[in-house]
């Protein structure tokens, strides 16, 4: 059944995983050059291993054994490995076979049997797990819909291996065996269990090297100063109950002892005779080869490579950096950079600053992820700032800054942070996103238990900083913003807001909407505060102002009673210093205000936000900032500070309060919180996609695939094709959205037999590109309503805009007034599909008002798409003027969204334009375009990227 073309080397089938426990393993296809591993692989599984696979004993395998299980076609039989150290640990193969589960030789067969063998040493690791998303994806691929396999009663693992998949299945027990077979159509159980899969093993790989139970430091310098003395010294001195080594192959064999630090050296990591859970190299580029093999061998599990001269250097960096990578995955490790600037863990009994941060930073509640070092030491500098100290407002509970990330990226911070109960609040810095697809998907999981906050660097240059070896996401940044507000994700533009954002978020609890109350003793910062609410669409109430001499007793009370208030979501204390009766500020002032504000604070019920606006009172904010004394006991240099305090599904309002020195600062972040907050509550019913009695799902399936072999025979389809007028119109009408038809009109005689048969009135335009859509340049006439001014209106177009085969002029029906609109879906290969809307006409361009939405769009979405463009307005009565059919405009989104969604080889579609009335509305013009749609990269098995 087999072609010559399939039985080459599939090289896409090559993917590298995370398994269950952390670590990494490479999937690819057997080959003939792998006997020699199957055997040596065969010889380490045990016998009652054999037993289950060949249901006899079976203590080797015979010449014919190992030419059968390395030789496939990859078409009817395929046999995939999974491969640690380039060895084999485990195998997957299937057959495939006929309705009576014989060797299949007629073709259209469409099931295969499959059965595993994975090492012992490896059992319990997830592996088969991910061979068999593996291997299905592959049997898909290869036209077969159904798995069958035999599997011996007592073999209960291999059993929940298939019966936890997810896939429909039916069990039979026949002859003392179970006999299970199952489609290998996605549902949206196995879906779930894939992805839940692959959040706990990529949560665990990123937990193994936060929390390592050894760390060595590679390239230490025998005399102080140097990157690796430095990453030592800070190591040491966070704290770090772990053992700790230095390595430099200069210290003498058999080891040494490293002074003034106390820690022992070695010339080598084999040298070590303790494992080695985490390395971090401190060595240059050339030497780097060397010290990963020796970690790879020695069982090293993470590398923090801080390395430089890789892809930040040009194209044989980017080579180098790429190798780097195939080697650590070929071990099994996660890496880190290279180019890294360190990871650091603040949890009680971790203590971990494997970092070139010279201070471990205060323990708290912000997990905090950047590519970049400068920016890291940025945040890191202006959190302490806002916040020293174990337990005070800007603590954090990890940071990674992950350099060129040619590995681990925030994609994995955001597994890790999902579940983890130190942290409160995401924060990312992020100068490309090398999954956008699968950025959005764990953004918006994570923002539904927490808030994410993203600053985006390289926005408007639309490449990736030199370091990173990632794919060009060719939509533009305003559609990615779009896209992650939809997601949920608390997008800023700059390191301050970053850190305003989230001190806020993890300090107070969420505001319930947007009516905030100002309060204090300066009517001007008042003043400024309600403005401020006012610009952020904020709803404030009327300022409630103090004397300028109020007491810390006169801001508890105002504070208590604005908390108390049931029109109040929350509350902006604004404060400037007073003086005493001496005319000198009143001693110990900032101490007394925080104090009185926390307690008016904690008393609320229901919490609510609070902040603080200041004005020169530093103390104050330093005061709110900090822990109360009674929960900061003094501690003894290298000793252990208290766990934080749990998590809770709401922080505390008190004792910490964020302050800031701006208005304009305060509000904006507590803007974001509102918002945030909306989607939340909006998130807990995220709408539903419509099903359709009118849709023609399968007809439209076999128009595609007829018109793409049309297509082939004289286009490249790997690329997108315009289809035809006639065809794109009949693809659209299976999905019920009719397109007004439109008359050829090559000349004044052809144009009136169309307006005859249409029936007057009609329109008169062109088609020609450069005037396609812009009525602005006259190449429009409507209301036509006879042959004399139709006859009228053709001279006009060709005497001034150019001869009719330049124009392309069509007549078509008039259709009732209303609101031009353009909607679109496109397929971006990193982001997805995406659908778009916006109003038609140059203003709308120039202003970039267009609503984006990820596809499959639900109900909710497409109605929150419609309403989110600045010029909303003219569709709901702008100005006396009628209301158009909303109802009617979501309803064609919908539609467009399930044809993207059902039929990924429909990439891009353009209806424009889109005339909404009172009551319909009509697609006036529409292109559709098609290609054979690449392997998706969210939607397939679970694989680290390979860039």
């Amino acid at each position: 059944m087999q072609s010559p073309s399939d039985s080459v080397y599939p090289a896409h089938w090559e993917a590298d995983v995370v398994l269950r426990d952390g670590g990494t393993a490479r999937i690819r296809p057997i080959t003939p050059d792998d006997a020699q591993r199957l055997v040596s692989f065969y010889e380490q599984v045990s016998d009652e291993s054999k037993y289950y696979r060949f249901f006899a004993p079976y203590p080797r395998l015979s010449d014919r054994d190992v030419h059968r299980f390395t030789h496939h076609d990859y078409v009817d039989r395929v046999g995939l490995a999974a491969t640690v150290g380039g060895e084999f640990i485990a195998t997957v193969r299937y057959d495939r076979i006929d309705d009576r589960g014989r060797p299949a030789k007629e073709p259209g067969a469409d099931q295969a049997e499959v059965a595993f063998l994975v090492q012992d040493a490896h059992q319990g690791r997830g592996v088969a797990s991910a061979l068999l998303e593996h291997i299905a994806a592959v049997a898909r691929e290869r036209g077969i819909r159904r798995f069958a396999a035999e599997v011996l009663p007592a073999n209960t693992k291999m059993i929940k291996v298939f019966t936890d998949a997810g896939y429909t299945q039916q069990r039979t027990f026949e002859d003392g065996v179970v006999r299970l077979e199952f489609d290998l159509e996605p549902t949206e159980q196995s879906m779930a269990v894939m992805r839940g899969r692959e959040q706990r093993a990529e949560a665990r790989s990123v937990q193994r090297l936060l929390a390592p139970g050894s760390v060595a430091v590679i390239g230490t310098g025998r005399a102080p100063g140097g990157v690796g003395r430095s990453v030592l010294r800070n190591l040491l001195d966070s704290g770090y109950p772990g053992r700790v080594y230095a390595v430099n192959h200069a210290f003498p064999e058999g080891g040494a002892r490293l002074d003034p630090e106390g820690v022992p050296g070695h010339c080598s990591v084999p040298e070590i005779p303790e494992p080695v859970d985490l390395a971090v190299l401190a060595v240059p580029a050339a030497q780097v080869p060397d010290v990963v093999r020796d970690c790879g061998e020695h069982g090293v599990r993470g590398l923090v490579i801080l390395s430089s001269g890789y892809a930040e250097s040009g194209p044989e960096g980017r080579e180098r950096q790429r190798a780097l990578l195939r080697q650590a995955r070929s071990y099994g490790m996660r890496l880190i950079g290279p180019n890294a600037f360190g990871l650091i863990n603040t949890a009680p009994d971790v203590r971990l600053n494997a970092s070139l941060a010279p201070q471990m930073p205060g323990a708290g509640r912000i997990g905090l992820f950047t590519q970049s070092g400068a920016i890291g030491i940025a945040l890191l500098s202006g959190l302490h700032r806002r916040g020293p100290g174990d337990g005070s407002i800007a603590g954090i509970s990890t940071f990674l800054s992950a350099g060129n990330r040619a590995d681990l990226s925030g994609n994995d911070l955001l597994q890790y942070w999902y579940d983890d109960p130190a942290t409160d609040v995401a924060i990312l810095y992020l100068e490309s996103i090398g999954d956008p697809r699968k950025f959005m998907r764990l953004a918006r999981r994570t923002a539904a238990v927490k808030p994410v906050v993203v600053a985006k660097g390289a926005r408007h240059t639309g490449t990736a900083p030199l370091g990173h070896t990632v794919p060009t996401v060719r939509i533009p940044d305003s559609t990615v913003s779009a896209l992650m507000r939809q997601a949920g994700v608390i997008r800023v533009d700059t390191v301050t807001e970053l850190i305003d954002a989230g001190l806020l978020l993890a300090s107070q609890p969420l505001p319930a909407g947007p009516r905030v109350a100002i309060l204090g003793n300066s009517e001007s910062l008042a003043l400024l505060t309600y403005d401020a609410c006012l610009t952020e669409g904020l709803r404030p109430l009327r300022p409630h102002v103090l004397a300028a001499a109020a007491t810390p007793e006169d801001f508890r009370t105002a504070l208590s009673a604005a908390l108390a208030n049931g029109l109040c979501d929350a509350v902006v204390v604004t404060a400037i210093p007073w003086v005493g009766e001496e005319g000198v500020a009143s001693p110990g002032e900032g101490a007394d205000l925080a104090a009185a504000l926390r307690e008016a604070a904690s008393s609320a019920a229901p919490a609510k936000p609070v902040t603080v606006v200041h004005l020169a009172m530093d103390a104050l904010a330093d005061a709110l900032a900090a822990p109360p004394p009674s929960e900061t006991p003094a501690l003894q240099p290298g000793s252990t500070p208290p766990p934080p305090a749990p998590a809770t599904s709401a922080p505390a309002p008190a004792p910490l309060v964020p302050a800031f020195p701006a208005a304009e600062r305060a509000v904006r972040s507590l803007a974001q919180a509102v918002r945030y907050a909306k989607w939340r509550r909006d998130a807990a019913d995220p709408g539903r996609v419509p099903e359709y009695e009118d849709i023609e799902e399968a007809a439209a399936g076999a128009d595609i695939d007829r018109l793409l072999d049309e297509l082939a025979r004289h286009a490249d389809i790997t690329r997108s094709v315009p289809l035809p007028a006639e065809d794109a119109h009949a693809l659209l009408a299976r999905y019920g959205i009719p397109v007004r038809p439109a008359h050829p009109a090559p000349d004044p005689d052809t144009a009136v037999r169309a307006a005859a048969r249409l029936g007057y009135p009609v329109a008169l335009k062109t088609t020609a590109p450069h005037l396609r859509h812009r009525p602005d340049l006259g190449g429009v006439r409507l209301d036509l309503t006879g042959e004399a001014e139709l006859r009228r209106a053709y001279a006009e177009l060709t005497d001034f805009l150019g001869k009719p085969e330049e124009l392309r002029p069509v007549v078509q029906p008039m259709v009732p007034r209303g609101v031009d609109t353009v909607v679109r879906a496109a397929i971006d290969p990193a982001a997805g599909a995406v659908l778009s809307f916006g109003l038609a006409g140059a203003p709308s361009q120039l202003l970039g008002d267009t609503a984006h939405r990820l596809i499959p769009a639900t109900d909710r979405d497409v109605a929150e798409q419609i309403r989110s463009i600045r010029t909303a307005p003219l569709l709901f009565g702008w100005r006396g003027s009628q209301p158009v059919d909303t109802a009617a405009l979501e309803d064609l989104l919908l539609r467009v969204s399930r044809l993207v969604d059902d039929h990924p080889e429909v990439v891009g579609v353009d209806l424009e334009p889109v005339v909404v009335a009172a009551h319909g509305l009509a697609v006036l013009d529409a292109t559709v375009r098609l290609a054979r749609p690449p392997a998706t990269t969210d939607l397939g098995p679970r694989r680290m990227p390979a860039y």
